[in-house]
């Protein structure tokens, strides 16, 4: 077996958590190393306006990548189950329709991304002195949709199989890359908001590569060409798993569109605050993406080994953790977020120090709730790894309503700064429908092992 490969039913819960979890969180912040990175260039290099360009394009590009990582976060699900189980010839197969299922899904997403960019940009109503570069970013970035997929596939099998140090290097070298052709496409070449957006598909290619290379050294895996034959049970399950997940992303995506959409009324200057802020968005919840990840693998492998009652310690463990961690991120971004926020913005003196205020105010409240989110992603991906991801897509619905239903009406009430509510009120709404679904799915699921093992007796 891989020197990485590691089963999660056996040892300590708290230490195979945070064990696992560790190497995903740093390679977490590598991947927003370079998400900063890309923001600082543009905006220091490039101004207000290719700033706000960027931001203007933030949800669209979540919502493709949202589709694609609960895709395969659902498929990672099963592999986890199998390989917890020691079902090596049935994880095989698993991997496989995996893999031809995201090969086609990659192709559809491809297609139907370049169709839509531009009329939804313009029913988001994109302000016209930005449109352009919007557009421009998010044709290329969609032309990278199979690279990402592929990407994101390896790494869930990857972290499936309890293995999250790969990823990682994976997500250190791409972003030394990234940030090296950040770096030579803007300021050198002069390609500008393109710039950046090529480099990171070159990036994420790379980190792909690397994935691919390390999956093909694992020696049970030996894959053989009857393994990406797709069977229609199979792929039903897998769909069934992975669907719901996306579905819950694009929620979210349009449930942010529609904040864009309030945002964009607001002009230039706000939106180029707000995307600041949302750019740090990925550091406030690095820990928290990472915990999700470690707890899908987790339940996964000690569902499929028939260890229910690991499950419960290990999202009491994985709680306490996520909260203490959120409260070190929220200090340091209440102590020194003014000074990081300041990276990202240049221009005119008066608009740079607006937008500045704005971006501050916005990150202050959102560090405020953070444990609110860490809690969230916690639960929701204790249920995924249970197998149940139509609860968490329902609270992707619930984030949608709390989050529409604020930025419409709570700035026509206080204002402006009532849209930095609707991502608040978003992670309240989903942590009612989680927490509740918890308790519920892990009843259902204790009995259903008990009534087995009685029948074994």
């Amino acid at each position: 077996m891989a020197s990485n490969i590691k089963t999660m039913t056996e040892g300590k819960p708290v230490s195979l958590i945070v064990a696992f979890a560790l190497p995903l969180m740093a390679g977490n912040v590598f991947q927003q190393l370079y998400t900063v990175v890309d923001t600082m260039v543009v905006g220091k290099a490039l101004g207000v306006n290719a700033l706000a360009a960027l931001g203007a394009a933030e949800w669209l590009n979540w919502l493709m990548l949202g589709i694609i990582q609960g895709l395969t976060q659902g498929f990672a699900i099963l592999i986890a189950q199998k390989f917890g189980a020691k079902q090596i010839e049935k994880l095989k197969q698993v991997i496989g329709s995996s893999a031809v299922l995201a090969a086609v899904s990659a192709l559809v997403l491809f297609v139907l991304g370049q169709l839509m960019a531009w009329p939804i940009l313009a029913l988001l109503q994109t302000p016209d002195t930005i449109i352009g570069n919007t557009l421009l970013y998010l044709r290329i970035m969609y032309a990278g949709v199979p690279v990402v997929m592929s990407y994101n596939l390896l790494a869930s099998i990857l972290r499936a199989l309890g293995d999250g140090k790969t990823p990682l290097y994976a997500m250190v070298a791409a972003s030394v890359i990234n940030i090296g052709l950040d770096l030579l496409f803007v300021l050198v070449f002069h390609w500008g908001i393109a710039g950046a957006a090529i480099a990171t598909l070159i990036a994420q290619v790379f980190s792909g590569l690397f994935c691919f290379w390390h999956i093909r050294k694992i020696e049970f895996l030996d894959m053989k060409k009857h393994h990406f034959q797709l069977h229609r049970p199979l792929a039903k399950k897998l769909f069934l798993l992975g669907t719901p997940m996306a579905f819950q992303n694009i929620m979210i995506a349009v449930g942010g569109m529609i904040v864009q959409l309030v945002v964009n009324g607001f002009g230039v200057v706000f939106i180029a605050g707000f995307t600041a802020t949302n750019k740090l968005y990925g550091v406030l919840e690095v820990a928290a993406t990472s915990y999700g990840y470690s707890m899908i693998t987790y339940v996964g492998q000690n569902l499929g080994a028939g260890k229910t009652d690991r499950i419960r310690k290990g999202v009491r463990s994985a709680n306490l953790i996520a909260i203490l961690t959120s409260l070190v991120i929220a200090a340091a971004m209440l102590l020194f977020g003014k000074v990081i926020l300041s990276w990202f913005i240049s221009g005119n003196p008066q608009e740079a120090e607006q937008a500045l205020q704005i971006a501050y105010f916005y990150l202050a409240i959102m560090s405020l709730f953070l444990p609110v989110l860490y809690i969230l992603h916690v639960v929701r991906s204790a249920i995924q790894g249970m197998g149940n991801t139509v609860l968490p897509m329902m609270s992707g619905v619930a984030e949608f309503v709390m989050r529409t239903l604020t930025a419409i009406f709570l700035p026509l009430a206080i204002g402006q700064t009532g849209i930095f509510f609707a991502e608040i009120m978003a992670w309240f709404g989903a942590d009612i429908i989680l927490i509740t679904s918890y308790f519920v799915t892990i009843k259902k699921i204790e009995k259903k092992f008990n009534i087995r093992v009685e029948e074994d007796v």
